[in-house]
C-alpha cells in the first residue's frame, strides 16, 4: 500500500538535546491523521522534517510517495503548510493576499480565488485589508491560500490554537469538508476533542516516541477499563452504594463510578447486587474509555517513571 506520509526511524537532536527519538508511522491517502501531544514533545519539529523545512539527523521520510531529501522540491509541490499563526499580510485585503500566494504557485485564476473566498464565507471581508479581520478569520483565509496548488496533503500545525469555540467549531467544518475532497491532512493539536471529531488516525508524541498509535478505537484500547457510572437520588443510596460495591463517589452530584472492565457480566453483577440491596438508582450508563482517559495516562505514567 502506497501511503501518503511514511516516516521510518526518524532522530533529531538540537545541540546535545535529543528532540525527536526514533519515530515511526504512516498516514494513508484521504484520511485525517492526528499527532498529539503537550507543549515541546517535538510536534512541530515533526512537521518541519515532514515539509522540507528541517533536515532529519537521521531515517527516511517519505511525502507523497517522493524521499524528502533527495526529492524535496517534489515533496513542495505535492503539499500545503498552514503553520501555529497565521501567515497573511495584514495590509493586503483577502483577495490580493489569495492573488500574490496564486502568484507564488503558478495557479492565479480568478475563479479559484473566488471560489475559495465563497467556500471559506469571506466574500462580504474579500475586499477588506486583513488587519480588520478577526482571528477566526485570518485562519480561514491562511487556509484558503494553502488550498490554492491543489495539493494532495495538507499540513496543519495547531490550526485552532486561540480560536473562541465558534470560530473553532467552523474551522472542524472546515477540514472535514477539505477532506471530503480527497485531501490528506496531516494534524497535530493539544485539544483532544479536536482529534476525536476529526481524525481517523491518531498517534500520541510524548518526549519525542510515539507512545501510542493507530485509529481511535484501536488507541482506546490502550485503557481496558470501562466504567460504570451510576446516579442516586439520595445520598443515602449513595452511602449504601458505596459501601456495597466500591467505586468513586461524587457527592455533589449524587453520583459512584466504578471499573467494570467493559465486561458486561460485571455490570450485571453489579446491578443486581444493588437491586437486591434494595438501593434505588435513578439511571446509570456505561462509560468507555476516551482519548483524553488514554492522553493522560501515558502522559502521568511518564512522570511516574
Amino acid at each position: 500500500m502506497n501511503y501518503a506520509v511514511e516516516v521510518n526511524h526518524l532522530e533529531k537532536s538540537f545541540a546535545d538535546f535529543s528532540v525527536i527519538k526514533d519515530v515511526s508511522f504512516s498516514v494513508p491517502f484521504g484520511k485525517v491523521f492526528a499527532l498529539l501531544g503537550t507543549n515541546g514533545a517535538g510536534k512541530t519539529t515533526i512537521i518541519r522534517m515532514l515539509t522540507t523545512l528541517l533536515k532529519a539527523d537521521s531515517g527516511q521520510i517519505k511525502v507523497a510517495g517522493y524521499d524528502s531529501t533527495n526529492e524535496s522540491k517534489e515533496v513542495r509541490n505535492a503539499i500545503s503548510l498552514t503553520g501555529q499563526t497565521a501567515s497573511v499580510d495584514e495590509i493586503l485585503t483577502g483577495r490580493e493576499n489569495l492573488i500574490l500566494i496564486g502568484n507564488l504557485r503558478h495557479q492565479n485564476e480568478a475563479q479559484k480565488i473566488q471560489e475559495l473566498l465563497e467556500r471559506f464565507d469571506l466574500i462580504d471581508a474579500a475586499d477588506r485589508p486583513v488587519q480588520t479581520y478577526s482571528g477566526g478569520m485570518k485562519r480561514k483565509l491562511d487556509l484558503a491560500m494553502s488550498l490554492l496548488g491543489n495539493p494532495k496533503i495538507l499540513f496543519l500545525d495547531e490550526p485552532t490554537t486561540g480560536l473562541d469555540p465558534q470560530a473553532r467549531a467552523t474551522m472542524w467544518q472546515v477540514i472535514q469538508e477539505i477532506k471530503a475532497t480527497g485531501v490528506t491532512i496531516f494534524l497535530t493539536t493539544q485539544y483532544l476533542e479536536e482529534a476525536d471529531q476529526l481524525a481517523d488516525q491518531v498517534a500520541i508524541l510524548n518526549h519525542g516516541k510515539i507512545a501510542v498509535q493507530g485509529s481511535l478505537a484501536e488507541v482506546k484500547t490502550h485503557l481496558p477499563q470501562g466504567q460504570l457510572e451510576l446516579t442516586f437520588l439520595h445520598k443515602e443510596d449513595l452511602q449504601k452504594a458505596l459501601t456495597l460495591i466500591g467505586g468513586v463517589a461524587n457527592e455533589e452530584a449524587l453520583t459512584l463510578t466504578v471499573v467494570t472492565d467493559n465486561q458486561v457480566a460485571e455490570t450485571t453483577k453489579l446491578l443486581n447486587e444493588l437491586q437486591q440491596a434494595q438501593i434505588i438508582i435513578s439511571q446509570f450508563e456505561q462509560k468507555q474509555p476516551t482519548l483524553n482517559d488514554v492522553f493522560f495516562d501515558i502522559i502521568e505514567k511518564e512522570r511516574g517513571k
